[in-house]
């Protein structure tokens, strides 16, 4: 663990320069819109260790897979999220000397990401030879306002000297993935042309043939009142630049203002794509960058309103949560249901920036209760509109009759995934699926998806289930054989407990929506049973009898949920035995003793009971909790927040503080030594989780909203604002008082510790805080 950030309640700092964790800090600092994303590289030129990042929503290229051997129905290609040109660029030559924090002294250094205003600030004072030193000063921010826009304020200022300052802003489409599984670069050139302080670069991917135009305008002042300087275009192949000579005077600041347009085909016919990237710059240019900040500080303001958590007397893990809730606005807006959030976001390129059941199991109850609901809803919508790859991926291993197998990765949903046990077994990844669907059907109350879309993909996944079960004579039970659970410590296992739990769920629920569609629109249930070439009666009574007849591993003995059968066999070794250097343990130990060994990657059983805990009384998840809890060495970064979730739910606070502030500095703090490659996004979704779902209780139940909150010991109060259903509501946690202030026009009933309160629109009510474990 490391932990050289400040600790701040809105901002993250870096002071000092240590190359060391150079990497680290371009993930940390990294900034994005939604459309966009870039790294905290530097704006000028750097030959230490870096991981040049620069990536656009929607764009990529399918890398041909690399394996040992082939198996039949292995995806052909893993999908990335592609390095996209170099927006950022500014290199700087102080006489005949190129600005290098890699080669030059450097005496100060300060980084700082202003989470409340939404953007990135760098300043250092470097020294070069013949004892001359230079002050640069640098503000960049990823526009929410003009959200395929970016803006750099770059400033130069020779301390004790004056020469000439070169300044060369510049677009580079010369760029390739680190990740690139054969070390091929991914972009050609289609066009490139420079003009006035302008410039061009249109790149094209190979294979998928998106188009990117990424352009520049920029402008060049110093104190000297010069003002208007001449600039020298020049370029090759995908690269455009200008030069710029600067007569550099002691104590004189010297500053950049460049403006950067990225425009995708994916949103432009490709005959207009430079005309409409040229009216974009000329439009942010003609606003300056004073004014677009300005903008996006108002816009980020809007963000914090909806989707701020305020912690009060525990400042790193107030600066936790922002960091994660920052990232995650960052990341994805919701206003386009082609997009969904890769498990990196636009931090780096592990994963490949692809979908995961990391957006279904972890992301929706974030978006349901800081967005409108449309924002959830096109999440589904686009599992949807990936249905009919999903019934190919399955049809490719084999199964028929509309059965759908949802791909564990995927940008077309077209499964890609590079690795046997997870492509092929890891299928638990449909049941977070059908779960988001039920999850915002619960939370919004729209029982009508259910009708225009939910139910065709909920058939499709019950079809899978049944197929995938088998009838064993000798238990005289249907099994689950050779699949891996959330837990991936264990590959191929029999009968994995979450995996058939959530497998006869899905049936459940798709009786159970056919049910709501069949009486609510005769019609269209009809037209479903037409389309879907449904046989109700067959196909729902071998649901049941799956349902009524599965196997689920358990020991009597202990009173706890098997994770698989055989579980019991493997040494009984507990983390507290192991020696701290031999973490993480995929880092330091071969596949082959992991897998032998006990220790859980991520929550397994614990998934299962947290998404169905109605299901389980309070000794049957503090049994199953305090099992597993000791033998799970939390190296996913998706598996402490269900922890904190539940020890909070069972009154246990120490366990509940120290999950929930190692999942919201999981990146902050490199806990698992892994934050170079990029944050975790994903599960920054879950940290949100912690607070809501864990510390204040939050559950609906029968359209209501319920809160069993408790406080930590180290807040002296935290509260945040919820929608639901039209209304906004802002709960606040104190040590005697939970209050309750609805915020918007329609009033509300909520319940704290199952008490109900009619919260009227604009009114406040307040709750006697009494935590009891086990009333969430």
């Amino acid at each position: 663990m490391k932990n050289y950030i400040k600790v701040d309640e809105w901002k993250i700092i870096e002071e000092g320069f240590d190359p060391h964790v150079n990497k680290i800090s371009e993930s940390i600092f990294s900034i994005g819109n939604g459309r966009m994303g870039q790294r905290a590289n530097f704006e000028e030129k750097y030959t230490g260790e870096t991981l040049q990042g620069n990536y656009i929503a929607g764009v990529y290229y399918p890398d041909k897979t690399r394996v040992g051997w082939w198996k039949n129905g292995y995806p052909e290609y893993f999908a990335k999220v592609l390095n996209a040109a170099n927006w950022i660029g500014i290199d700087i030559r102080i006489g005949d000397e190129t600005l290098d924090l890699n080669t030059c002294k450097v005496k100060e250094f300060t980084r700082v990401l202003h989470m409340k205003e939404g953007y990135l600030e760098r300043s250092f004072v470097a020294g070069i030879s013949g004892g001359r030193e230079v002050k640069v000063h640098s503000r960049r921010f990823c526009s929410i306002v003009d959200d395929e826009t970016g803006a750099i304020c770059y400033s130069v200022t020779p301390l004790n000297f004056s020469d000439v300052v070169t300044i060369t802003p510049f677009i580079d489409g010369d760029v390739k993935n680190a990740d690139s599984n054969y070390d091929e670069k991914f972009w050609d050139e289609v066009h490139q042309e420079t003009g006035d302080k302008s410039a061009l670069l249109v790149m094209r991917t190979r294979k998928t043939g998106f188009d990117v135009c990424t352009g520049m305008i920029f402008s060049v002042d110093s104190a000297d009142g010069q003002g208007d300087y001449a600039t020298q275009p020049f370029s090759r192949n995908k690269y455009v630049a200008h030069k710029v000579e600067v007569n550099g005077v002691q104590g004189k600041e010297i500053t950049v203002c460049k403006y950067v347009a990225n425009l995708s085909s994916e949103n432009y016919p490709v005959e207009i794509l430079r005309d409409e990237c040229q009216k974009t710059l000329r439009r942010i240019a003609a606003k300056g960058f004073d004014k677009m900040l300005v903008e996006q500080a108002a816009a980020w303001a809007l963000k914090w309103q909806e989707s701020d958590i305020v912690i009060e007397g525990d400042a790193a893990a107030q600066q936790g949560i922002r960091f994660n809730i920052f990232q995650l606005n960052q990341t994805y807006t919701g206003e386009d249901a082609r997009l969904n959030i890769g498990p990196k976001g636009f931090t780096g390129e592990k994963y490949g920036g692809s979908t995961y059941w990391d957006t279904e199991a972890y992301c929706v109850p974030f978006y349901l209760a800081t967005a409108p609901p449309e924002v959830t809803r096109n999440l589904l919508i686009y599992r949807y509109k990936h249905l009919g790859k999903a019934i190919e991926n399955a049809a490719k291993l084999g199964f028929t009759n509309g059965a759908a197998l949802y791909p564990m990765v995927t940008m077309n949903g077209e499964e890609c995934h590079n690795e046997w046990e997870i492509t092929f077994e890891e299928i638990h990844r449909n049941g977070a699926i059908a779960y988001a669907i039920f999850n915002y059907i619960r939370y919004t109350g729209d029982k009508e998806y259910l009708t225009d879309y939910g139910l065709e993909v909920l058939v499709g996944i019950a079809r899978f289930w049944r197929q995938r079960v088998n009838w064993s004579s000798d238990r005289n039970q249907y099994v689950m054989l050779g699949v891996t659970g959330p837990n991936e410590y264990e590959n191929n296992v029999n009968n994995n407990w979450y995996t058939s739990t959530i497998a006869c769920w899905c049936m459940e629920y798709a009786i159970e929506a056919m049910g709501y569609v069949r009486e609510s629109n005769a019609e269209k249930y009809r037209s479903l049973v037409s389309k879907l070439h449904l046989n109700e009666h067959e196909e729902t009574s071998a649901w049941k009898h799956i349902i009524d007849n599965m196997y689920f591993p358990e020991s009597k003995e202990l009173g706890v949920f098997l994770q698989q059968d055989g579980y019991l066999d493997k040494e009984q070794t507990l983390v507290k035995d192991l020696n701290e250097a031999e973490r993480p343990l995929n880092q330091k130990w071969s596949w082959d003793r992991i897998l032998r060994s006990v220790f859980i990657k991520q929550a397994d059983v614990l998934q299962g009971i947290y998404f169905f805990e109605e299901r389980y009384d309070e000794a049957t998840i503090r049994r199953n909790f305090d099992f597993y809890e000791p033998r799970t060495v939390h190296e996913s970064s998706l598996s402490p927040c269900v922890h904190a979730i539940l020890a909070a739910k069972l009154g246990d606070e120490q366990r509940a503080y120290e999950f929930y502030l190692r999942t919201s500095r999981l990146d902050l703090d490199d806990y698992n030594n892994d934050t170079e490659d990029g944050l975790h996004i994903t599960s920054m979704a879950g940290t949100w989780m912690s607070v809501v779902e864990g510390f204040a209780g939050m559950r609906v139940r029968n359209d209501t909203l319920h809160f069993n909150p408790f406080l930590p010991a180290k807040w002296s109060s935290f509260s945040f604002n919820i929608l639901f259903r039209g209304a906004i509501l802002n709960v606040r946690i104190e040590r005697e008082y939970v209050t309750l202030s609805n915020q918007s026009e329609r009033p509300l009933t909520v319940c704290v510790f199952d008490k109900p309160y009619e919260v009227n629109g604009g009114g406040e009510v307040r709750a006697e805080y009494k935590p009891v474990a086990g009333n969430v």
